[in-house]
C-alpha cells in the first residue's frame, strides 16, 4: 500500500511540474538557510567544550569599579598564579598564559650558507607554564609539558613546525629567534589546535622568560595576562570569588580597592563582549538567539508558500478527489497520499539545500572566519528537518483536499469556503511579509549605522595616513631620528610621527593617576596615548587651549582632551593649564601644557574617554606617515626601500589608517552582510508566496475577468484588481512589522555610544520596497488575466 502511495505522488508531482519546482526552489533555499543557521550556531556553541574538565574551568577576570559603573578587563596583575598556589593550595590548578602580538620569529640558520627565515605572526605567539597544559587538553605529538618549566624551551604546534622547518618531525632540538633578541629551544610539537577553540597557539614560549616572570607589580594590568584555574569539584565558584575579595585586598594597596578580581567559566569567555579572548571575537548569546529566530521564520515562510501554492491548486485537483473518493478512497488515505507528495518533495527540497549549502559554506568560512563543514552528524538534525517540513507544511493542504465533497468537486463548484477559506491564506501572506519586513527594516538600520561609522567625523585627519611598525629594542630606537629625515625628504610625504597607538584603537593603555599633587588616585582611568611632538600635526588635533609639547624622549608635559578636563570638573580648559599630572607614584610626572579638542580614541561603539598624550620614545612602535594622494604607489615603494634599510633584520609591513578602522567594525559589517541575505532570502520566498495567492486569485476570477472585460472593463482596471488585494496585505504586514522592528533594533542601536536615529525614511524605504519585489512578482499573471481572451472564460456557461 505505501508503494502505491509513493507512485501516486511521484505522478502528481511529474504532472503538475511547475507547481513542484517553485515548491522544491522555496523549500530548498529555506531549508538551506536554516542549515547554514544551524551549522554556525552549534560552531560557535562548540568553542572549548572538547578539554576534559571543562566544567571545573575558570578565566579570573579584573573588575574595575567607578562611579559611573563598572568596567571589565580579561587581564590579571602578574603575579596572581604564583600567590594563588600558595594563598589556596586546595586549589587543583593555576597557570597564567600572556600572548605577544604582532611578534616576528626568526628561523636560525644551521649553516652560515643557509638563509634565515623569518615569519611575523600576527596572533599565536604566548608565553606560558606548564600548569597551563595540566589544566586544559592540547594533546602533544612530540615532547613534554614540563619543558616550559626550562627558560628558553618552546612548543610548537605541528602546522607552525611544518611552516617553519619542512616537517614537524624535525623541529625538535632546532632553535627560533623571538623578536630579534631572544633565542629558543623547540622541546617540543603540539597537534594542531582545533578551529573550536579560543586559544589559537602556534608558538608557546617558556614563562620564565618572559618579562614578567618574577614581577611583584600588583597594579599593572595587561589586558592579554590572562590567569586560569582548576577548581575543585566540591567548590562552588561563589565561595572562591569570595576568597578573591580577600586576596585582591592583601595584595593591593588600599587606594585601589576598586579593582578587584572575580572568576569567569570557559564556557561563558567566547560569549562575554564585556571582555576580550585570545581570538579577538566574541559571538554573543543575543545574537545566537537573532539567528535562531531568523532560522526559524525563514523555515516558517517556506512552509506558509508551501501552504499557498497546495491550496492554489485545489481546484485543479478537485476532480482527481471527487473521482477518488467516488471510487472508494477515504480521507485517511488521500490524507496519506498527499502527506507521501509533500514528503517526497521535502526530500527532494533537503537534499537541494544540502547542495546549496556545500556550494555556499567556503565563502561563509571565509566571510565569516569560521570553520564549518557539513558531516554526518547533521543527519538527525536533516530528519527532523524533513518530518517538521513535512506536516507544517503538508497537514493543511492534505485537510482541505481530502476534505472534498466528492459531489461538489466533481461539478467543479469548489468554492473558497469550501477550500479553507481565503482569510488564512491572506494571514499566511501577510505573516510571510511581516517576517519579510521585519528582516528589511533591520538591514536597513544596520546598513545606515555602518554608512555612519565610516562617514562620521572622528576629530583627526584619517585620510592617506600609513601606518607601519616598527621595532622597539634599543639599537631601532636610536634611528628613528635619522629614518623620519629621510623619509621626509621625499616632497610626497607631508608628515611622519612615531607612537604607541594611533588616535583611534581598539588597544588602550589605561591608567590611574594623581591629578595637582593630590594624596590620592583618580576615580577614573586616562586613556594614555605616547607620541612625539609631530603626532599633533600628521593627524590635524585641534589645540584649544596651551601649546603642544616639544621634543623630547621622555615626558616633558601633558596634553589632554576635553573629556579629561571636564571629567576632573573644570569647565574652563585654560584652567587646567601648569597643573601636575602624576602616573604610577610619580614615575611620569609633568604639568599639562595643552588641550585639544576631543577626537574619538575608541571606535565609535564606546563613548568619549579622557585622553592624555606624552612623550615616551622607548615605547613607540607604530610610525604614521601622512602622504599626498599623488604616485602613491611610487611612495609606497620608496617608504618600504627606507624602512627595510633602517631595520633590516625586521619583516616590513603597512596598513592605512582608514583600512585599520574599518577593522573595527568588522563584526557589525558581517551582521549587517548577514541581514542583506536574510532579508533577501525572505523576499525571495515571500515573493514566491505571493505567486501562489496570485495563481489561487486567477483561477478563483477567470469568469469574473471574463464578464468584467464583456462589460467593458479595461487592462489597467484588471491589474487593479489585482494588485488591490496583495497592496492591501503588504500593507497590512508593514503596520504590523514596523513597530516590532522599531523595538528590536533601536534595542541593537543602544549597544553604540554613536548611533542613528530611526528615521520614517527607513521605514518607508522597506514598504515600497516590499510593493516593488510584490508588484514584479504579480505583474506577470496580472497582466495574463486582463489581455485573456473572456470567450475562453465564459464558454462553458
Amino acid at each position: 500500500m505505501q508503494n502505491y502511495f509513493f507512485k501516486t505522488a511521484a505522478r502528481n508531482l511529474i504532472r503538475n511540474k511547475s507547481f513542484a519546482f517553485i515548491n522544491i526552489i522555496g523549500l530548498a533555499v529555506g531549508i538551506a538557510s536554516c542549515l547554514l543557521i544551524y551549522l554556525i550556531i552549534n560552531f560557535e556553541t562548540s568553542f572549548d567544550n572538547f578539554h576534559k574538565n571543562k566544567n571545573q574551568i575558570y578565566r579570573i577576570i579584573s573588575e574595575f569599579k567607578y562611579t559611573d559603573g563598572t568596567e571589565y578587563s580579561a587581564g590579571v596583575p602578574s603575579p596572581v598564579a604564583k600567590a594563588l598556589r600558595i594563598d589556596y593550595p586546595q586549589l587543583e590548578k593555576a597557570a597564567e598564559i600572556f600572548r605577544r602580538s604582532e611578534t616576528q620569529i626568526t628561523i636560525i640558520s644551521n649553516t652560515k650558507n643557509q638563509t634565515e627565515k623569518k615569519f611575523k605572526e600576527i596572533n599565536g605567539v604566548f608565553y606560558a607554564e606548564s600548569e597551563f597544559f595540566e589544566i586544559f587538553d592540547f594533546p602533544l605529538l612530540t615532547g613534554n609539558y614540563k619543558s616550559l618549566n626550562e627558560p628558553n624551551s618552546t612548543l610548537l604546534t605541528q602546522e607552525t613546525a611544518e611552516k617553519y622547518f619542512g616537517s614537524w618531525k624535525d623541529a625538535v632540538g632546532k632553535l627560533i629567534k623571538y623578536e630579534n633578541r631572544e633565542e629558543f629551544k623547540v622541546a617540543g610539537v603540539l597537534k594542531n589546535i582545533p578551529a573550536n577553540s579560543d586559544f589559537p597557539l602556534k608558538v608557546v614560549l617558556s614563562y620564565k622568560s618572559s618579562p614578567n616572570a618574577n614581577s611583584t607589580d600588583w597594579i599593572t594590568i595587561h589586558g592579554d595576562h590572562y590567569c586560569f584555574v582548576l577548581l575543585p569539584q566540591n567548590l562552588e565558584p561563589s565561595q572562591f570569588n569570595n576568597f578573591l575579595v580577600e586576596f585582591n585586598n592583601k595584595y593591593k594597596p588600599a587606594e585601589y580597592a576598586k579593582e578587584g578580581l572575580i572568576i569567569q567559566p570557559l564556557s561563558e569567555i567566547h560569549f562575554d563582549s564585556r571582555v576580550n579572548n585570545y581570538n579577538d571575537r566574541t559571538f554573543s548569546r543575543e545574537l545566537i538567539t537573532a539567528l535562531t529566530l531568523i532560522a526559524v521564520f525563514l523555515l516558517l515562510i517556506a512552509c506558509v508558500n508551501y501552504i499557498n501554492l497546495a491550496t492554489a491548486q485545489s481546484i485543479n485537483r478537485a476532480r482527481e478527489i471527487g473521482i477518488r473518493k467516488v471510487l472508494g478512497g477515504n480521507r485517511k488515505q488521500l490524507t496519506i497520499q498527499l502527506l507521501n507528495e509533500t514528503a517526497i518533495l521535502t526530500l527532494i527540497a533537503v537534499l537541494s539545500a544540502v547542495v546549496i549549502s556545500e556550494i555556499v559554506l567556503p565563502y561563509l568560512n571565509e566571510f565569516l572566519q569560521i570553520a564549518v563543514k557539513i558531516d554526518f552528524e547533521i543527519i538527525w538534525f536533516l530528519a527532523i528537518l524533513i518530518f517538521s517540513v513535512t506536516v507544517l507544511s503538508g497537514f493543511y493542504p492534505a485537510m482541505v483536499l481530502s476534505g472534498f465533497n466528492p459531489i461538489t468537486a466533481l461539478r467543479s463548484k469548489i468554492a473558497f469556503k469550501t477550500s479553507g477559506g481565503i482569510s488564512l491564506r491572506r494571514g499566511l501572506v501577510v505573516f510571510q511579509f511581516v517576517i519579510a519586513q521585519i528582516l528589511i527594516i533591520g538591514m536597513l538600520v544596520v546598513v545606515s549605522q555602518m554608512d555612519y561609522f565610516k562617514n562620521a567625523p572622528l576629530g583627526f585627519d584619517k585620510e592617506q595616513i600609513l601606518l607601519t611598525p616598527v621595532p622597539n629594542d634599543s639599537i631601532s630606537v636610536s634611528k628613528f631620528s635619522a629614518l623620519k629625515n629621510n623619509l621626509l625628504q621625499n616632497s610626497r610625504i607631508e608628515n611622519v610621527s612615531f607612537s604607541t597607538f594611533t588616535p583611534i584603537t581598539d588597544s588602550h593603555w589605561s591608567s590611574g593617576f594623581r591629578f595637582d599633587k593630590s594624596p590620592k588616585n583618580s576615580d577614573f582611568n586616562a586613556d594614555l596615548k605616547w607620541a612625539d611632538k609631530d603626532f599633533f600635526e600628521t593627524y590635524n588635533l585641534e589645540l584649544i587651549s596651551g601649546r603642544f609639547y616639544s621634543e623630547s624622549d621622555t615626558v616633558n608635559g601633558f596634553v589632554v582632551n576635553e573629556t579629561f578636563t571636564k571629567m576632573l570638573g573644570i569647565k574652563d580648559p585654560q584652567d587646567i593649564i601648569g597643573r601636575e599630572i602624576s602616573f604610577w607614584d610619580g614615575y611620569h610626572v609633568g604639568p599639562v601644557i595643552g588641550v585639544v579638542k576631543d577626537f574619538n580614541s575608541s571606535p565609535l561603539t564606546s563613548p568619549m574617554t579622557p585622553v592624555v598624550l606624552g612623550s615616551w620614545k622607548v615605547v613607540y612602535v607604530m610610525m604614521n606617515i601622512k602622504m599626498k594622494p599623488v604616485n602613491v604607489e611610487e611612495t609606497l615603494h620608496g617608504i618600504e626601500k627606507l624602512w627595510a634599510s633602517a631595520f633590516p633584520d625586521y619583516i616590513y609591513e603597512y596598513k592605512f589608517l582608514d583600512q585599520k578602522i574599518d577593522e573595527f567594525y568588522k563584526r557589525e559589517n558581517e551582521i549587517s552582510q548577514l541581514y542583506k541575505i536574510f532579508a533577501g532570502i525572505a523576499i525571495l520566498i515571500s515573493c514566491l508566496g505571493l505567486y501562489g495567492l496570485v495563481s489561487f486569485m486567477a483561477l478563483q476570477k477567470t469568469k469574473e475577468v471574463g464578464i468584467r472585460k464583456v462589460l467593458g472593463a479595461s487592462a489597467s482596471s484588471i491589474v487593479y484588481l489585482f494588485s488591490k488585494e496583495f497592496s492591501i496585505l503588504i500593507s497590512i504586514a508593514f503596520l504590523i512589522a514596523a513597530p516590532i522592528s522599531y523595538f528590536i533594533m533601536q534595542k541593537w542601536l543602544q549597544d553604540f555610544a554613536y548611533r542613528i536615529e530611526m528615521g520614517a525614511g527607513i521605514f518607508m524605504l522597506a514598504v515600497f520596497g516590499s510593493m516593488l519585489f510584490a508588484w514584479f512578482t504579480v505583474g506577470y499573471h496580472s497582466i495574463k488575466a486582463a489581455i485573456a481572451n473572456p470567450v475562453k472564460a465564459l464558454k462553458y456557461e
